[in-house]
């Protein structure tokens, strides 16, 4: 056991005595003492700065130190360069850079002064940014660079943090630790051994800093970020050692990565900013791996042994409950695969295992024996499905079923005349929805089929392709396993060896085989498996080739992560090389998204946004969730155009069953219409029962303009601050939100532009009262016009602003409005096109949480759950008098396809309850969403009511300072946390959430829970 040394005993006015008496620094503030594990720490600020105090352990010798300081002043070279500030020695008022004092121990202790480097520990930070980590590398980098010729006699000593003596060091420690972490670190260690250490004997070495842990890092922001995004400085030189020059980056690494969503990517974005500074060498990137693996693995060793002693220290376990979280993640990753995807990043040559064997199964003479059946199918006789993201054969999630996707499949073969379904290699698919796929709290699911696929019949026989050797077999009996699984063992001509992996089948058919036994080319060895004996799944076969199993056996996984695909296939080759169907039998391959990206750049046009930092493809959506290209599920709490759900089946099928009849205009009588009219009216308060159809929300606002000028003889309109009611010429020119913004040339001169009622940020904040006050710059509006001899037509407005940032009005403003509007002969148009249909729970209009009776109501996007539909509702008067001898026409509105859909949507909200769910679902939102504000000050205000929420950020919460960069930051983040929500608001400030209506209270659980950690963020550098 290594005795844990003694701290030093100083007292807080002994370290002031020194500051004073050995270095001239008087203090100003109060001294604080700071953690450390051997030594003793004190910031003294003075009138001259602030500096650490240094008061080194007994056992720490002058010559020790002295090393130290050079090794300081060495890497002060790049101070400036790739980080901000580098720490200096401070010689005493006797000039000296180490002085000494007598402790109350009777012992001797160093004293030193060193420059204080400014900003905030690296381990204080929720989270690491992708730029810092990648700095950490460049700062790492530049430290191994400027110590290469460096040397000291004083660096070179038996140390049991130097990363050459991890084995024995764990080994030895063992003992002190049982249980799962145990068990981890055997399983580390020894791969460890088995992979690395033949490696260290041609690793260079050099003096290494050998403590590069995220306390000693110091981390600051640059001008446009708002969280820490790179190394300010490194601090504490007392573990250097002379050691291997890799240590160096694997230490960093292995703090960097605790608690990180994808640990071994975060390895990579340092290791990216490593490479720009220093290159590794071939051995150093395959043994980097490993020796991050034994840094932790030796700290939690070496924590065991400290807590021993000194029980109630609890600097020594600081690290402890994050290790414990990443040791499993790490233990998830074979040290050849973090070696392969090492080697990928810094451009190193890989040693591609696949070349060979693909090579002999390329050059063999004839076909391979099939593995399902008696014989061959004819190649006419096998359909390769699209079982993928994007295929139209699948209705979401939901087609994992047994019964869904036997049918699929049976509907597939029937029409194209086959006998034999085929699953591709490499599809990204949504059909992996149980906890051995789903990452969890990390970022990527598995969702990348490293097989293929071969359906039939359960009982079919499977023989060998060619031959080879049992190597394992078992039951993997957990839902979406393999079920029955059989790996068998071949040998190419130049003795390379492969596996082929056999899933899905019935385990007691292969009951008699043995490890070790052979099977001939075409002999039968099993038999497909029902659905209760292979995972739960359609009777089909896996079929996997392998090149190294990396010790996993029957669970080697046969689907992997997109982000990983590239080094899978290193190790997994394509089965069709056994197979050899047709090329053309398979279906095309979809763009990238960097290829969708160029084409859209370089075919659309350029105004048109894409949303996040980071733009999302969206190939699929399936109730409150959208999927991307590779399968990735992301919560949408952003788009309330798809208003019962994304992909509805009964909207689906209504669509499709209609559209199959017949899709005309409604210069045709038509019945689907007429219950569509009749269904919308009966939702609406009495009077409002004539209906126009039409195919968008901004024709329906123009035609609103044009009932009110045609019923009012009038043409001025008022409208609100921050408005958007469409992207026509004339409702832009009634929309401050775009007239009034980048691009716009302001208001026309008929229209008039109130204040919004926002009793947050505008002038009158009492609910009480803010309603009266707000409706009065309306009568002066008209007041004015009047004075002009023109007159009002109306005024428009959305029941709910919602790109004016999500506002409540508050009681009573529509209601004065609207009188003062009618007094002068104006209609009064309500823009429910975001807030209508239960949107927000409590009420099925917007309008009706105002208690007003609109002249026009307007309703658009979510009518028609992304069918484009919309439609005006007015009283038979102001119909009467639009009808003045100009026929209206639309020649898509209220079509018989759209007459449908509009109906089914209706229906769906009535019969699936979905506005008391919002209710429900809302409720508990903002209760979460408050409690995040009295806990965060960036939150300025929560406001809305059931799915038709706003979260306003603010700087400060006295002058309201709009926090624009901030939401923009927590949009994107959310996003990385696969939830999209939205910004908007005049000054960019709100965070919108108005999810599908099907969205759940477990959703809105994981959707708080990310806020809070986003928050977080941003809190802990405020």
């Amino acid at each position: 056991m290594t005795l844990l040394q003694q701290t030093p005993q100083f007292e807080l006015s002994d370290a002031n005595d020194f500051a004073e008496r050995l270095f001239g620094l008087g203090t100003v503030s109060p001294t604080k003492r700071l953690a450390s594990e051997r030594d003793q720490n004190f910031l003294i600020s003075s009138s001259r700065g602030q500096f650490v105090l240094k008061i080194s352990n007994a056992t720490e010798s002058p010559e020790s130190l002295a090393a130290q300081n050079a090794m300081m002043a060495r890497l002060a070279e790049i101070d400036g360069q790739v980080v901000s500030q580098s720490v200096r020695v401070v010689n005493s008022l006797a000039g000296n850079p180490i002085e000494e004092v007598n402790g109350a121990d009777g012992k001797r202790h160093c004293v030193r002064l060193m420059s204080f480097v400014v900003g905030q520990p690296m381990a204080s930070l929720p989270c690491y940014c992708d730029q810092l980590l990648q700095h950490l590398g460049n700062t790492i980098g530049a430290v191994t660079k400027s110590l290469e010729g460096f040397d000291d006699p004083a660096f070179r000593y038996d140390f049991h943090w130097d990363l050459a003596n991890c084995v024995s060091v764990i080994e030895s420690r063992l003992d002190l630790i049982d249980g799962e972490k145990r068990h981890m670190v055997e399983c580390l260690l020894g791969r460890f051994k088995r992979h690395t250490v033949p490696l260290v004997v041609n690793l260079p070495q050099s003096v290494i800093h050998n403590d590069a842990n995220d306390g000693n890092l110091i981390v600051e922001k640059t001008d446009d970020s708002l969280v820490p995004n790179r190394i300010a400085g490194v601090i504490d030189f007392g573990d250097a050692v002379w050691s291997w020059t890799i240590g160096e980056l694997a230490i960093a690494i292995a703090y960097a990565v605790l608690d990180h969503a994808d640990p071994i990517e975060a390895m990579c974005l340092i290791v990216d900013g490593y490479q720009s500074e220093k290159k590794l060498t071939e051995d150093e990137a395959a043994a980097l791996f490993g020796l991050v693996c034994m840094r932790l693995c030796t700290s939690v060793v070496m924590a065991a042994e400290q807590q021993v002693q000194r029980p109630d220290d609890q600097y020594l376990s600081i690290s402890q409950a994050p290790i414990s979280r990443t040791l499993p993640l790490l233990v998830e990753v074979p040290f050849e695969f973090a070696e392969v995807m090492i080697k990928e990043r810094c451009g190193l040559p890989k040693s591609d295992r696949t070349i060979p064997v693909k090579d002999w199964l390329a050059g063999q003479a004839g076909d391979f024996v099939f593995p399902v059946g008696e014989s061959r199918p004819a190649d006419e006789e096998m359909l390769v499905m699209d079982l993928g993201v994007e295929s139209p054969h699948l209705i979401g999630p939901e087609s994992i079923t047994v019964p869904e996707m036997s049918r699929v499949i049976g509907e597939q073969l029937q029409a194209a005349s086959a006998k034999i379904a085929v699953g591709r290699y490499l599809e990204p698919r949504l059909l992996y929805a149980s906890a051995l796929f789903d990452a969890g709290d990390r970022r990527e699911s598995r969702t990348i089929h490293l097989g293929m696929d071969l359906f039939d019949v359960a009982g079919t026989s499977i023989r060998a392709p060619l031959d080879g050797e049992v190597l394992q077999t078992a039951n993997n009996s957990a839902r979406l396993d393999y079920g029955g699984v059989v790996i068998l063992k071949h040998l190419t001509d130049s003795g390379d060896e492969f596996f082929s992996l056999y899933g899905h089948l019935a385990p007691d058919s292969f009951g008699e085989l043995e490890p070790g036994q052979k099977v001939a080319a075409g002999e039968a060895f099993a038999v497909l498996g029902e659905p209760h004996e292979n995972g739960g799944w359609a009777p089909h076969l896996h079929f996997q080739l392998i090149v190294d199993l990396f010790g996993l056996g029957t669970n080697f996984p046969g689907v992997c992560r997109a982000s990983r695909v590239s080094v899978w296939r290193q190790f997994c080759p394509d089965p069709n090389l056994i197979l050899k169907i047709p090329a053309e039998k398979f279906p095309p391959q979809t763009l990238s998204k960097s290829t969708t990206l160029e084409k859209r750049h370089s075919r659309m046009g350029g105004n048109l946004s894409v949303g996040y930092s980071k733009p999302l493809k969206a190939v699929r959506g399936w109730k409150q969730y959208l999927y991307d290209e590779n399968g990735q599920k992301f919560i949408d709490a952003y788009n309330n155009v798809p208003h019962v759900g994304h992909c509805h089946p009964r909207v689906v099928a209504a669509l499709h069953s209609q559209a199959r009849l017949l899709n005309t205009n409604t210069r045709y009588l038509s019945d689907g219409v007429l219950k569509y009219a009749e269904a919308l009216a009966e939702t609406m308060p009495a009077g409002l029962d004539v209906c126009y159809f039409l195919n968008s929300a901004s024709e329906a606002n123009e035609l609103a303009l044009r009932l009110a000028r045609a019923k009012t003889g009038g043409k001025d309109l008022i409208v609100l601050e921050g408005a958007y009611h469409g992207h026509s010429t004339t409702l832009i020119d009634i929309s401050p939100y775009k007239h009034d913004g980048p691009g716009g040339s302001g208001p026309a001169d008929w229209v008039h532009t109130a204040p919004v009622a926002d009793i947050f940020r505008g002038p009158h904040k009492d609910p009480k009262t803010a309603g009266g006050k707000y409706a009065q710059s309306i009568g002066e509006i008209i007041a004015r016009v009047h004075q002009q001899g023109r007159k009002v037509s109306g005024f428009i407005a959305e029941s709910c602003p919602s790109v004016g940032g999500q506002i409540m009005f508050p009681d009573g403003y529509l209601a004065d409005v609207y009188r003062r509007i009618r007094e002068v002969g104006g209609l009064c148009i309500a823009d429910d096109v975001q807030t209508g249909y239960g949107r927000l729970g409590k009420w099925f209009y917007g309008f009706e949480q105002q208690k007003v009776l609109p002249d026009i109501v307007v309703l658009g996007k979510p009518i028609g759950n992304g069918h484009p539909i919309a439609a005006l509702v007015t009283t038979r008067e102001i119909a009467g008098s639009f009808a003045n001898g100009m026929e209206f026409f639309s020649t898509f509105g209220g079509n018989t396809v759209s007459a449908v859909v509009g109906k089914t949507v209706l229906d769906i909200v009535k019969e699936e309850g979905l506005a008391a769910h919002a209710d429900t679902v809302g409720d508990f939102l903002l209760s979460k969403l408050r409690e995040l504000k009295e806990r965060y000050a960036i939150i300025g205000d929560v406001r809305g009511s059931g799915l038709f929420l706003g979260v306003e950020l603010v700087r400060d919460r006295e002058t309201l300072e709009p926090a624009e960069l901030e939401t923009r930051y927590v949009a994107d983040r959310m996003r990385e946390r696969r939830i999209l929500i939205g910004t908007d608001g005049p000054l960019h400030n709100v965070l919108k959430i108005r999810p599908p209506m099907p969205f759940t209270i477990e959703d809105a659980k994981v959707l708080i829970a990310a806020l809070d950690q986003t928050f977080s963020e941003l809190d802990s550098t405020a």
